[in-house]
């Protein structure tokens, strides 16, 4: 974690310049406003009464869109996850004001000094989370999971729930969970393991508020509560995506594997960090035994995450199986329908095949839309976050033009090389050509311009 000292507030003037460059929205039409008002006030009427379960929630301490909450209870060997995902759809009519709003903004958007949220907060913030304040409509997936981690979709209803509790990562205690919640996904954890999943959560590297003019660059540290529920949403996704694929329909979650090219750079950016990679190891296998709260490990798992074509959204398509390498099986998205457009078309998809329904021609539809819809809105996501990350470390190395920093050569093409600092989280071009990947050169800082966040170096030695 480090301090910007910013006295200028030079960061907080460049997060205005990003909103400002991307066309982050700052709030939304009056028309939409209105709609979201008015579907605040829309009473359940297709619902079961499940308000005698003991639904939890577990989020970090600051959320207020909830989007999921879990309750777990036994039958014979197998665990049941009654997993209770926010009804959107209950809200959101098909080509109102608000469904195409969403259909622009496509996801939620974060920065340091708020967010661009997908739907108005009056709806996901209020009547459509599942705040532990009153009786909230959902979608209950209940995934049956084996002693040896399969999840299956055991059946999914309309239901009204009330959260018990709003429980934090930070602060959670085991007595405050259901009883076998670290048993559950200690069960998908080593599914995982034996699958040959790569799949690893990297600290997120972030740009933190803490005062007036005041931020923080640092990397969240990944907590065990934090890890333990994401087990919980990865089983509800992949047996929501077994059941669509099943019924030859959806949206999935896809990624190819690094190329050679990514992860030969990828051991120079862990020799980089000082770390041994095995040359008999596979990149999988490496991220396995890595710490997310070591600050070069993390590093180097953001560049990993950072180094393959990315996952994208696919729909069914005949003869074809996705496959999300990351989670070596067929993924899909559904439990975050308040922060991500696609999960509450596929939420309809699963619970009208779980019900014995068709699946709505709308929904079938929007599975075909939606891949663009969604790649646009992650590409608008990543360039955000980059731009926020390059402003963040401009303003963090002003005044310290002349200091000279290790790195090490991760790429060579004919704009110069790609490096890394050894001695922080900083990756950035030199014009150095007489280089190799692999290569260990000095570097000067010559020049930073946050306002146009940039760092300029130049090789000596």
């Amino acid at each position: 974690m480090k301090t910007i000292i910013d006295p200028t507030q030079a960061l907080a003037r460049g997060l205005a310049a990003i909103r400002s460059q991307f066309h982050v929205p700052e709030d939304f039409p009056a028309a939409v406003t209105a709609e979201a008002e008015a579907a605040a006030s829309r009473v359940p009427t297709e619902h079961a009464d499940r308000t005698a379960m003991a639904f939890v929630t577990l989020d970090p301490a600051s959320s207020t869109d909830l989007d999921q909450a879990f309750a777990i209870e036994r039958a014979g060997n197998d665990l049941l996850l009654h997993y209770a995902i926010a009804d959107v759809a209950w809200f959101v009519d098909d080509g109102s004001a608000l469904d195409r709003e969403a259909w622009v903004r496509g996801t939620s958007q974060y920065l340091p000094d708020g967010k661009a949220p997908l739907y108005p907060p009056i709806l996901s913030e209020s009547p459509a989370s599942l705040l532990p304040d009153g009786p909230r409509p959902a979608v209950i997936f209940t995934v049956r999971v084996a002693p040896d981690g399969g999840a299956v979709l055991d059946g999914a209803e309309r239901a009204i729930i009330r959260s018990r509790a709003k429980l934090a990562y930070d602060s959670v205690r085991d007595s405050d969970l259901p009883q076998d919640f670290a048993k559950l996904a200690g069960r998908i954890q080593a599914a995982e393991d034996r699958r040959g999943a790569s799949r690893v959560d990297p600290p997120e590297q972030e740009v933190h508020l803490v005062g007036p003019g005041d931020f923080e660059l640092a990397y969240r540290p990944r907590l065990l509560s934090e890890d333990r529920n994401a087990a919980m949403s990865l089983a509800t996704n992949l047996a929501v995506a077994d059941a669509l694929l099943a019924h030859h329909i959806g949206l999935f979650r896809v990624m190819a594997p690094p190329d050679d090219h990514a992860i030969r750079r990828l051991r120079f950016t862990a020799r980089a960090f000082g770390l041994v990679w095995p040359p008999e190891e596979t990149l999988g296998q490496f991220q396995k035994n890595l710490s997310a709260n070591d600050p070069r490990q993390a590093a180097f798992m953001l560049a990993a995450r950072r180094a393959g074509s990315g996952a994208a959204y696919a729909p069914y398509q005949p003869g074809v199986k996705p496959w999300h390498v990351a989670m070596a099986a067929t993924y899909a998205h559904a439990t975050a329908p308040l922060r991500r457009l696609a999960d509450r078309f596929v939420v309809r998809a699963a619970l009208a095949i779980a019900s014995g329904q068709d699946v709505p021609d709308v929904v079938t539809e929007a599975f075909a839309k939606l891949p663009a819809v969604m790649a646009r809105a992650d590409a608008l996501g990543g360039q955000i976050e980059r731009a926020v990350v390059d402003l963040a470390e401009a303003v963090m190395l002003k005044g310290s033009e002349g200091r000279v920093f290790p790195a090490i050569v991760t790429d060579v093409d004919e704009r110069g090389a790609r490096m890394q600092l050894r001695d922080q989280p900083v990756v950035a071009r030199v014009a150095a050509h007489a280089v190799q990947p692999g290569d260990a050169i000095t570097v000067r800082l010559v020049a930073t311009d946050p306002e146009r966040r940039l760092i300029q170096f130049e090789r000596v030695g």
